[in-house]
C-alpha cells in the first residue's frame, strides 16, 4: 500500500471532518438488509482512525478494524474505548496479509482504499484474504475513485486547515503507471507556539471496473455488482467514485 499515515494520523479526523460517515453507515446497512448478510460480524478493512467502525459498531455490529499504520489504529482504539454494545477490537496487517481469528459475515474497505493498494498482484491477494475469511453468503462492500477523477485530479492543489493544522496537497497523474501521487505539506502548531513542518506522499491506482471484477472472479467472488455512488443504480459514464459488491458463494 503507499501512504504511511504516520505525522498525518494526528490531525487525520480534523481535516476530514466533513465526511459524513452515518451515511456511509446508512449506505452499507442498506446494502447488508437487501443482501441478507448471515451475521453481524463486520469487518472494516483499512478502518484508518476507526470512525466508520465507531459507527457501525453504535448500531449493534460485531466490529473488528484492519489497518497497516499503528499510527491510525491508535487513534481508532481510543475512539472506539468503551463503545457499546461490543468494543471492537484492531489489528495492525496489510491487506494482503489479513489474518483473522475467525470468519466474518461482511467486510466493508471504504474511502478508496482499495486504490491505495498501487501493486495489483497484492490487491488480488487481499480479495482472496477477505474471501477465505467471510461466510457463505457474506458480503464484500468497498468503493474506488475511478480512473476518470483520478486522472482529472493532475496539477491540482488543494488545501485543508484547521486552527492548529494545516495541509497543502498537490496531486499528479502518471499515465505510465495509472496512478496519482498526493504530495502533502503538513503544518501542525505545536504547545510552544511554533508550527512543525512535515511531508508525506501518498499515492492510488486507477483499477477500471473490469479489472477489478476479473480480480474479484479470480478469487473466487460471484454475484459482481457495481452502484453509483451512495445509489442502487450502476454507475453512469465518468463517474468519479464507484461502489462494488461481491459475494462468497453459499
Amino acid at each position: 500500500m503507499s501512504g504511511s499515515y504516520g505525522p498525518l494520523a494526528g490531525c487525520y479526523d480534523e481535516l476530514t471532518y466533513d465526511v459524513d460517515y452515518p451515511r456511509w453507515a446508512d449506505y452499507i446497512e442498506k446494502h447488508f438488509a437487501r443482501r441478507h448478510i448471515p451475521g453481524r460480524t463486520v469487518l472494516d478493512l483499512a478502518c484508518g482512525t476507526g470512525s466508520l467502525t465507531r459507527e457501525l459498531a453504535l448500531r449493534g455490529y460485531e466490529m473488528i478494524g484492519v489497518d497497516q499504520s499503528p499510527e491510525m489504529l491508535a487513534q481508532a482504539a481510543e475512539k472506539n474505548r468503551g463503545v457499546s454494545p461490543i468494543e471492537p477490537i484492531f489489528l495492525c496487517q496489510s491487506m494482503e496479509k489479513l489474518d483473522l481469528y475467525g470468519t466474518i459475515d461482511a467486510c466493508v474497505c471504504c474511502l478508496d482504499s482499495v486504490n491505495y493498494v498501487t501493486d495489483p498482484k497484492k490487491l488480488e491477494r487481499a480479495f482472496g484474504r477477505v474471501r477465505l475469511f467471510l461466510m457463505p453468503g457474506g458480503l464484500f462492500l468497498f468503493d474506488v475513485n475511478t480512473p476518470e477523477k483520478l486522472e482529472g485530479l493532475n496539477g491540482q492543489v488543494f488545501l485543508d486547515e484547521t486552527e492548529d493544522a494545516y495541509c497543502v496537497w498537490r496531486a499528479e497523474w502518471s499515465k505510465r503507471s495509472r496512478t496519482c501521487t498526493y504530495f502533502m505539506d503538513l503544518f501542525r502548531l505545536e504547545e510552544n507556539g511554533l508550527w512543525r513542518r512535515e511531508e508525506e506522499l501518498h499515492r492510488e491506482r486507477a483499477y477500471p471496473v473490469d479489472q477489478l471484477t476479473a480480480m474479484l472472479e479470480r478469487a473466487g467472488f460471484s454475484d459482481i455488482r457495481t452502484y453509483a455512488a451512495f445509489q442502487f443504480r450502476p454507475p453512469a459514464p465518468g463517474a468519479q467514485r464507484i461502489f462494488f459488491t461481491a459475494r462468497k458463494d453459499d
